[in-house]
C-alpha cells in the first residue's frame, strides 16, 4: 500500500514539474510575442491627431469634430510620406475609441480590389449597416462611420462615379475620406462633394526632429552630416526617410551611421559618378561617353535615379539658359520612354550625347 502511494505522490510530483514546465514554456513564448519586432514607420505612427507634424489645417478641423463639430466628406491629397492615412486612422480611433474603431472604419486600399463592383456591394453595404454601440469609457461618439479610400487616384472612372450617388443617398449615416497623391486623377463630381486639404511635404527641421527622436529611443548613432543626407534624399517623404534609417541601423549593427551607409541604402548613385558622366560628356569623345554609361549600369544603378540626379546637376551648373531647357526637355523625354519601359542603355546614351552637344557648344 505505502508502494502504491509512493508512487502516487512520484507521479504527480512528476506532472507537476511537467505543469511548471509548460507553464514556464508558454511565459517565454509569450514574452517572446511581446518582443515581436515591428517596422519603424508602423511604431511610430502618430496615435493622436495632436503627433500629426506640420499640417495645422487639416488638425484645426479634425480637433473639431473630436470636440463633437459635424465630420464632412474629406479628400487628402499631397506626395507620399507626409501624413495622410495616418492623420485620418488617428482621427478616427479618437472618435470612436479601440473597441468600435473595427465595426466603425471601412480601410480600402489599392492593393484590394476597388473595381466598380466593390463599390457597389462592400462599400455601399457597409454604408447602409445602422450605427450602435457606445464607447465602454463613456466618451461621446458620433453618430457615423468612416469609409478610408487610400489611394483613390487610383481607382478606375467608373468605379468613381458608382461612389457619387453613395456619398449623397448615405451622408446619414457615413462620412467618406479619400486619399490620393493626385488630386487631377479624381473626377470633378467627387472633388465637389468633398473638404479638400492639401499635405504639404515635410520641412527639413521637422524630418530632422522627429529622425533624432527615432535615433534617440532606438539608441542609434548617426552623424550629423548622415542626418542632413537622409532628409536631402528622402525629398520630404518621412516614412521613406524612417524606412532608411531603419536599414541603415541594420546594416551598421550599433556602429555610426555617415553620410556613405545612407548613399548605399538609398540607392543614390554616388556624386562622383554623376561627375564623371559629365567630365566623359565635356572631354566630347563618344568612346569614352559609352564605356562610362556602360559601367553605371553594370553596376546596378537606376537609369531614373540617374536622370533625376543629372537633372539637379545640370540645373546648378553655369550653363546657358538655352542649353538647360534643351537638357532638361530631353531628360522629360528620357523619363517618360523609361516609365513606358525602354532600353536603359539606350535612353542614357541618347540623354549623354545630348548634353555633350549641348557641353561642346562652350568649348
Amino acid at each position: 500500500m505505502q508502494a502504491f502511494l509512493k508512487g502516487t505522490s512520484i507521479s504527480t510530483k512528476s506532472l507537476l514539474t511537467k505543469d511548471r514546465g509548460v507553464a514556464a514554456t508558454a511565459g517565454s513564448s509569450g514574452e517572446n510575442k511581446k518582443a515581436k519586432p515591428v517596422p519603424w514607420v508602423e511604431k511610430y505612427r502618430p496615435k493622436y491627431v495632436d503627433e500629426v507634424a506640420f499640417q495645422e489645417e487639416v488638425v484645426a478641423v479634425l480637433k473639431k469634430s473630436l470636440e463633437g463639430a459635424d465630420l464632412p466628406n474629406l479628400l487628402f491629397y499631397g506626395p507620399p510620406g507626409t501624413g495622410k492615412t495616418s492623420t485620418i486612422l488617428a482621427a478616427a480611433r479618437e472618435l470612436f475609441g479601440p473597441e468600435l474603431f473595427r465595426l466603425r472604419v471601412l480601410e480600402l486600399n489599392a492593393s484590394d480590389e476597388r473595381g466598380i463592383q466593390v463599390v457597389r456591394e462592400k462599400v455601399k453595404n457597409f454604408a447602409q449597416l445602422t450605427v450602435s454601440g457606445s464607447r465602454s469609457d463613456g466618451k461621446p461618439c458620433p453618430p457615423f462611420k468612416i469609409v478610408i479610400l487610400d489611394e483613390a487616384d487610383s481607382m478606375t472612372s467608373a468605379a468613381q462615379a458608382a461612389l457619387r450617388r453613395t456619398m449623397e443617398k448615405e451622408s446619414k449615416t457615413t462620412r467618406f475620406c479619400l486619399i490620393c497623391n493626385y488630386v487631377s486623377r479624381i473626377i470633378e463630381p467627387l472633388t465637389s462633394r468633398c473638404s479638400k486639404f492639401r499635405f504639404k511635404p515635410l520641412s527639413d527641421k521637422i524630418q530632422q526632429q522627429r529622425l533624432l527622436d527615432i535615433a534617440e529611443k532606438e539608441n542609434v548613432k548617426i552623424s550629423d552630416e548622415g542626418i542632413a543626407y537622409l532628409v536631402k534624399v528622402s525629398e520630404g517623404d518621412l516614412r521613406k526617410a524612417i524606412t532608411f534609417l531603419q536599414s541603415a541601423t541594420r546594416l551598421t549593427g550599433g556602429k555610426e551611421i555617415t553620410e556613405r551607409v545612407i548613399t548605399d541604402i538609398a540607392g543614390v548613385i554616388p556624386a562622383e559618378k554623376i561627375d564623371g558622366v559629365f567630365a566623359a560628356c565635356q572631354s566630347g569623345s563618344f568612346d569614352k561617353l559609352e564605356a562610362v554609361v556602360k559601367d553605371l549600369i553594370d553596376e546596378g544603378h537606376a537609369a531614373t535615379q540617374f536622370v533625376s540626379q543629372l537633372h539637379d546637376v545640370v540645373v546648378e551648373n553655369n550653363l546657358s539658359d538655352k542649353q538647360k531647357s534643351i537638357i532638361t526637355e530631353k531628360l522629360a523625354e528620357v523619363d517618360k520612354c523609361l516609365a513606358d519601359g525602354a532600353d536603359e542603355h539606350l535612353q542614357l546614351i541618347s540623354l549623354c550625347a545630348t548634353v555633350m552637344q549641348q557641353l561642346s557648344q562652350n568649348c
